[in-house]
């Protein structure tokens, strides 16, 4: 096959796209196609001017410079040529090709979720709203697409406009190895380089401030925990640093000295961090997938996450931990974290041997997220779509 992959430009900083990008590519190249890489080249974007109005110059560089550059290149480029987005949060460059050969990766919606007021955690103002219709309009003239979860295959048909030919989940493949390791020997190895005594075990939550990964929760679940606990387990928050807010309710909390932000982290001490967890807290309100979850499995750690797609599709088989979304309304979040704690507590009263069975669940789940079968799968599709073209 010959692929144009379409990715996000580079001077966007982000970090999760550009890995499932390079997954693409590095997977279809093993596999003896011939890929292009397609993105946008900082030249707006890159003269001297206030930070502030960098963003409208990266605009007429994504949105202006960039679909002329592609309208000049398409027509040197045979009909059999399949042109692939990494994400369909390029859908304004979809209408470009919408009647060549062409698939759409779909990871979330949350963005456009909440511009529709569906999310009332996250308010959008008039551009951030005007910004997703845009992109909204773009993806719903392509025809067919590849959904990292059923959510988000959900989502997709209740977003996209027009007609879909074709839509198909591929599960994520983890892109690097997580293994089990001995707890109390990643423990060991994390108190040499955190200072932090984690001889008792710890609770461990993975992620950034976006306000669906729900930090705020996990410090309000770990304050019912410690309340009804006469231990001094930490908490060990691995992601940036906690923003204002976050910061507030650590320094209000009476076990703030057991509660520990680590940023900065290198990846070979992530899988250390899962595997002598006592478990991964990870009360997202939402995702496109939610790569803590599978990753802890995979290193032999319990997971307690929220009891709504795709957090409870990801854990599969390993679904003993499941919590309560938490509500919006200020009053209902004591009683809800209460409720959540008792989820703690019972992982850590578990015997040796119960644990293990449980370990055991969550290690054979994660095997679903391997990315040879990842790569695997989309080649599949991508070949489908050629097929259906009859190329």
């Amino acid at each position: 096959m010959k692929i144009i992959l379409f990715k996000h430009p580079v001077f966007l900083y982000s970090q999760s796209m550009p890995r499932y990008a390079n997954m693409l590519l590095t997977g279809m190249k093993e596999r003896g196609h011939k890929v292009e890489v397609w993105s946008p080249k900082p030249l707006f974007y890159k003269l001297p001017i206030k930070k502030s109005f960098k963003k409208w110059l990266g605009y007429i560089d994504q949105y202006i410079v960039f679909p002329l550059e592609v309208k000049l290149k398409l027509n040197k480029y045979p009909s059999e040529t399949l042109f692939v987005f990494a994400d369909q949060a390029l859908g304004p460059w979809i209408p470009l090709i919408k009647n060549r050969p062409h698939v759409i990766h779909c990871h979330d919606f949350l963005a456009l979720k909440s511009a529709l007021g569906k999310v009332p955690e996250n308010p959008i103002g008039f551009s951030g709203r005007m910004y997703q219709n845009f992109i909204r309009k773009g993806f719903s003239k392509g025809k067919n697409f590849i959904s990292i979860s059923q959510k988000t295959k959900v989502d997709l048909h209740e977003f996209h406009f027009g007609g879909i030919s074709s839509s198909e989940v591929c599960y994520n493949g983890l892109n690097r190895e997580f293994k089990k390791i001995d707890s109390n020997k990643a423990r060991k190895g994390l108190e040499n380089i955190l200072k932090i005594n984690l001889s008792l075990g710890y609770i461990l939550h993975i992620g950034g401030n976006q306000y669906y990964k729900n930090r705020k929760g996990v410090l309000e679940i770990y304050k019912a925990f410690r309340e009804k606990n006469n231990c001094e387990i930490p908490l060990l928050l691995i992601g940036p640093k906690p923003t204002y807010e976050l910061n507030n309710l650590y320094y209000k909390s009476k076990y703030q000295k057991d509660i520990h932000f680590i940023t900065d982290l290198s990846d070979e001490y992530v899988n250390a961090a899962y595997s002598g967890a006592i478990c991964l807290l990870f009360p997202s309100l939402d995702e496109g997938f939610g790569w803590p979850i599978a990753e802890a499995m995979a290193s032999g750690c319990l997971v307690v996450t929220t009891d709504e797609a795709p957090m409870n599709e990801v854990v599969g088989k390993a679904n003993k931990f499941l919590i309560s979304r938490m509500p919006f309304d200020e009053k209902l979040v004591s009683d809800w974290a209460n409720r959540a704690s008792e989820k703690l507590i019972e992982i850590k009263e578990l015997s040796d041997k119960e644990k293990e069975i449980y370990l055991d669940i969550g290690i054979e789940s994660a095997k679903r997220f391997n990315t040879i079968i990842a790569i695997n799968s989309i080649e599949k599709v991508y070949k489908s779509i050629l097929k259906k073209n009859n190329l």
